[in-house]
Formats: structure tokens, C-alpha cells, sequence
């Protein structure tokens, strides 16, 4: 009886540390979005690719950024050879707090007058904001509890095909937007949304992410694997 105790204990102080760690992520993360667009200096790729398509079709911004989403949610569950619903609804709920902390830092950091730095400043704040988002995805991927579609698609990657290597799933996982970015340069003749950031993030996101999952809150593993490992 006293270990199924100590067994429930330990349960429920995983699920107490996953939640914590996924909001403080959250904040890290928009925080570290936020940064990138006010230096307006590139960030991440996928939002890069989105923009571009916001740019050749009459759907707002935002219903673009969701239709890409439910289009990721399909390619995951692709991907791993079933459908789970609980991980598909928290791939979509995760962009509801993500993207209302966006425009809340956004607004905050505007007001300080930043954009004002001469460039090489600009461009150091930008290259920290890109970190502050490798760092957050590296903590709530291994939390595990709800994650992005773009994100969730490279854990995918990262471990079901690639056996955990954090830079080449980066990389593979920049496939289609990089795609989209290019058919939609030959189409239009004009690219928005790409700068130094996201070069970076293009080249050296995955690499980041793998350096802070050993590096940073080491006490924090890598949970649910099981669903998205071979079969």
C-alpha cells in the first residue's frame, strides 16, 4: 500500500512539474516571438511561410497561420499512423495563449522604444529573442502536454525517424515551409518575413534545442515518447 502511495505522489508531481514548465514556456516563448518582431529582423521559419502565403491569397493573416496549423495537425497524425484526439486539440489549443501573450509582450516591448538601438543592438536583441524560443521549445517538448503543430511535428521527426537528433529534425522539419517560401517567390516575385533571424533559426534552431535539453532543467525528461516512436 505504501508504494502505490509513493507511486501516485511521484505521478502527480510529474503532472504539477510538466504544467509549470509548460507555462513558464509559454512565456519564455512569447516573450522571445515578441523580441523578434518588434527588431523586425526575421524569426521563425514557418511564420516566414505563412506571411508569404498571407501575401498571395485573400485570407487574413490569422486564418492563415490556422489553416496552416490544421494542415501540420493532419501531417502529424500522418506521421505517427494514428489519430489522438487529446494531442490534436492540444496542438490547437496551444495557439490560443501563445498568440494573445504575443501581442500582449509585443505591445509592452514597442513602448519602451527599442527599435530606436542602433542595428548591431537590434540585431543582438533579435538573436536572444531566437534563443528564448529554442529554449521554451526545448521545455515544453519535454513536458510534453500540449505543443504546437509545427512543433510537435519536429518531436515527431526528432524521435520517431531520427533517433533523437535535435538539428537534423530541425532541419527536416523546415522542409515545407521553405517550399511554400519558394513557390510563393516564383509566383510573386517578393519575399516577406525573412532577415537574420530567420536564417538562424533556418540553420541553427535544432542545434540550439538540443543544447538546452542538456544543458537546462535537466531534471526535466522527455514524456510521452511512447505515442510518437515506431510502432
Amino acid at each position: 500500500m505504501t508504494i502505490v502511495t509513493n507511486n501516485q505522489t511521484l505521478v502527480q508531481h510529474d503532472w504539477l512539474k510538466r504544467w509549470a514548465f509548460l507555462g513558464l514556456s509559454l512565456l519564455i516563448n512569447s516573450v522571445g516571438h515578441a523580441l523578434t518582431v518588434v527588431m523586425n529582423l526575421g524569426s521563425a521559419v514557418w511564420t516566414a511561410s505563412a506571411v508569404n502565403l498571407y501575401h498571395l491569397w485573400p485570407l487574413s493573416l490569422q486564418a492563415t497561420l490556422f489553416t496552416c496549423g490544421v494542415v501540420v495537425v493532419i501531417m502529424n497524425a500522418i506521421l505517427i499512423h494514428q489519430i489522438i484526439w487529446r494531442r490534436i486539440i492540444g496542438n490547437l489549443l496551444f495557439t490560443l495563449p501563445f498568440s494573445v501573450l504575443i501581442q500582449w509582450f509585443t505591445g509592452l516591448i514597442q513602448r519602451t522604444g527599442i527599435t530606436a538601438l542602433p542595428l548591431g543592438i537590434r540585431i543582438i536583441i533579435d538573436v536572444f529573442g531566437v534563443l528564448c524560443v529554442a529554449l521554451a521549445t526545448s521545455i515544453y517538448q519535454r513536458a510534453n502536454l500540449i505543443l504546437h503543430p509545427n512543433d510537435d511535428f519536429m518531436q515527431i521527426i526528432r524521435f520517431r525517424y531520427l533517433k533523437g537528433n535535435a538539428t537534423i529534425a530541425q532541419m527536416v522539419h523546415y522542409i515545407p515551409p521553405v517550399i511554400i517560401m519558394v513557390i510563393t517567390f516564383l509566383i510573386s516575385g517578393q519575399l516577406w518575413a525573412v532577415n537574420v533571424g530567420t536564417a538562424i533559426c533556418l540553420f541553427f534552431q535544432g542545434t540550439f534545442i538540443g543544447y538546452f535539453d542538456k544543458h537546462v532543467f535537466l531534471n526535466l525528461k522527455h514524456y510521452g515518447l511512447d505515442t510518437i516512436q515506431r510502432d
